[in-house]
């Protein structure tokens, strides 16, 4: 084997050179909030940022550690995207609270009243009429005389919409005025609904006004009151009223007393104006006053609803609303009719206005409409 060749001789004339300091290379965690690995700009900003103690100066105690990229600034753009998105997520809450609540808690027509509907199209591309009804029912207990409290009871307010399409109408049908009811004979349009239910009145009213009706609304007036008091109450504008609903306190019921002017009404405030038929502040009113100031009342929920303050309490509405009514509609469908009567504009209300007076075989006064005026306003219903 041959020898090892012998190690180079150093030159005793040669500088002698300490050692050169050992690296390490680490690779840092990725942090929760970290937009990314650090650049060579930033570390070295920061290692000048490390060796700087000046008081004031980066690096001086007291001064924010920066960590890879500096955060956003806060601007004007980033505070409005967070608004809109904030605003989108409370209105999807509360669409899905309108949605559950009008598929699984709100009661249904039955099926003769189904039947007696018509078909429509999609409601904010094509007219649909629309027929609320709601029923002057008391509640048991009350002492007001002749006052029903089970079993059908007449409609105490009749009204019609014509939505969708560009179309926006409303008109109002006093509960006094005589019809002929199909099967019963000349009676007042309210007994409608007592003989028969809603697939009666809904019979009734097409035949004396000659149009289809697409959908039909019962107002719950039992629970009306809560969707009044869940959008906060509403802002009734009108002549001062005096009413005893059910008899008044001094007998169970409620007394209403209002001045002129604007007045905020709560719930039950709102529910015995909207049945006041009575004014002892105003003797003189009948029943077409009456279907003025329920229509005020519809007025300003919807006034109330698309306003700031309706909008911070949409959720509790959309929970409500459809607990307030029945109707033959599905959670889908009274959603798209909410969303069409919001968007039809705030059309102004017609009466039905009387032109006589007869007595009817019972010897109870009704109101008559001439064929003249009634095909004028149902015109007018189907045309605006």
């Amino acid at each position: 084997m041959a020898p090892d060749p012998a190690p180079p001789q150093r030159d005793p004339a040669a500088p002698v050179r300490a050692p050169g300091p050992t690296y390490r290379r680490y690779r840092s965690r990725p942090q929760l909030l970290s937009r990314g690995p650090a650049s060579l700009e930033d570390l070295r900003r920061d290692g000048a940022d490390a060796g700087a103690g000046a008081p004031g100066g980066p690096g001086a105690p007291g001064t924010p550690r920066r960590g890879g990229r500096s955060r956003r600034p806060v601007t004007a753009g980033r505070v409005l995207k967070w608004i809109a998105l904030a605003l989108a997520a409370w209105v999807g809450l509360s669409l899905v609270l309108f949605l559950f609540s009008a598929q699984f808690l709100q009661t249904r027509v039955d099926d003769r009243t189904t039947s007696a509907l018509a078909s429509p199209g999609l409601p904010i591309v094509s007219a649909s009429t629309v027929l609320i009804l709601g029923s002057d029912q008391r509640p048991k207990g009350t002492k007001e005389p002749g006052a029903a409290t089970s079993g059908p009871s007449r409609s105490d307010s009749i009204q019609l919409l014509r939505v969708g399409g560009g179309h926006s109408a409303k008109l109002s049908i006093p509960r006094d005025t005589v019809v002929n009811i199909p099967g019963h004979g000349l009676n007042k349009i309210n007994a409608a609904y007592a003989i028969g239910g809603s697939a009666l009145a809904v019979t009734t009213i097409k035949q004396y006004l000659g149009i289809d009706i697409d959908h039909v609304v019962l107002v719950n007036f039992t629970k009306f009151p809560q969707l009044i008091d869940a959008m906060g109450g509403v802002t009734y504008t009108g002549g001062c009223v005096v009413s005893r609903i059910n008899g008044g306190f001094r007998n169970g019921g409620f007394t209403l007393r209002l001045r002129a002017g604007s007045t905020d009404i709560n719930g039950k405030q709102a529910l015995a104006l909207s049945r006041t038929r009575h004014n002892e502040c105003n003797p003189r009113e009948n029943d077409l006053t009456r279907a003025t100031r329920q229509q005020k009342i519809v007025s300003a929920m919807k006034s109330r609803v698309l306003s700031p303050s309706g909008f911070i309490r949409w959720p509790w509405i959309a929970w409500r609303a459809p607990q307030t009514v029945s109707t033959d509609m599905g959670a889908l469908g009274l959603t798209g009719l909410a969303a069409t009567i919001a968007t039809s504009g705030n059309a102004p209300t017609k009466i039905l206005k009387p032109t006589g007076a007869v007595t009817l075989p019972d010897g109870g006064a009704g109101l008559t409409v001439s064929p003249a005026s009634k095909q004028r306003a149902v015109r007018a219903f189907l045309n605006g």
